[in-house]
């Protein structure tokens, strides 16, 4: 991934097992926000990824809790079983 000097594109390599593909973005009227630099190089996670991709400013995303089933499914299974 490539950023220009002003941080208002970027250019991305992607491998798509055919080849190589080029992305390009370019925001107008704001930058991406990127994550420090550490021994030369910028980590980042897959959601940080999306969300500078978005051009939104991924420091400000907070994760959402999972959500688990309850267990009213089960008396709807038995519900429909009754009706065949």
């Amino acid at each position: 991934m490539f950023r220009s000097k002003r941080a208002d594109r970027i250019k991305i390599l992607v491998w798509d097992r055919t080849g190589l593909v080029l992305v390009q973005k370019r925001l107008e009227g704001c930058k991406f926000v990127w994550p420090t630099i550490a021994d030369g190089v910028i980590r980042m996670s897959p959601a940080m990824f999306a969300a500078l991709f978005e051009g939104l400013d991924w420091r400000l995303l907070r994760p959402e809790e999972a959500r688990h089933p309850q267990v009213a499914g089960k008396r709807l299974a038995v519900t429909l079983l009754m009706r065949a």
